[in-house]
């Protein structure tokens, strides 16, 4: 591990901490990274696809969990509408300014933990300024590989990933997830 300024520096918050205040917005009261605070002018997210339990899925707006102190008080519900407001929360929000999902083996099923028997090699980035276009995108893959193997959909299943829709929503204006505004290109 490397923490000089000097050099490419690799560290986890479990070696710098979270900042004493609380910032807060909607139903999310945090203390950050100081990774975040301190380290970074800008944040690049990089999430891996995945199936989630109880969120539905996981990709970019989720993967802001990791810039907290108490990602495990705000899954309950979906974790809705607490992905939505941990990612409206101002440092998030200001520094964080792409976003690329590794799908180069993304999770249908069984998810967060990695689970071979419930993956498949897309072999694939998605890349987005928009991380509720990027998650709604993300959806729609692992719904037509459940799909495919033959797994009821996720609505079905009582866990859709409402939180896209709240991230999209008037309150929030985090991205679209309204799919005649968002162009996928595959290339």
């Amino acid at each position: 591990m490397s923490t000089d300024g000097n050099r490419v520096r690799c560290f986890g918050t479990d070696m710098v901490g979270y900042e004493q205040q609380l910032v807060t917005y909607g139903s999310v009261g945090s203390q950050l990274s100081k990774i975040l605070t301190r380290n970074c002018d800008l944040l690049i997210n990089v999430p891996v696809l995945k199936d989630h339990d109880g969120a539905g899925i996981t990709a970019a707006l989720k993967n802001m969990y990791g810039v907290i102190h108490n990602p495990n008080k705000y899954h309950p519900d979906g974790c809705n509408p607490y992905v939505a407001d941990v990612n409206m929360l101002p440092e998030v929000r200001t520094k964080t300014r792409l976003h690329i999902c590794d799908a180069t083996t993304a999770c249908y099923e069984g998810g967060p933990g990695f689970k071979p028997e419930y993956s498949w090699k897309y072999n694939g980035l998605i890349v987005s300024e928009d991380p509720v276009a990027l998650d709604y995108t993300g959806w729609q893959m692992i719904e037509r590989k459940r799909a495919e193997k033959k797994l009821k959909t996720l609505e079905a299943e009582k866990r859709a990933p409402q939180y896209i829709a709240t991230a999209a929503d008037a309150q929030h204006r985090l991205g679209t997830d309204d799919p005649k505004r968002i162009a996928v290109v595959e290339v």
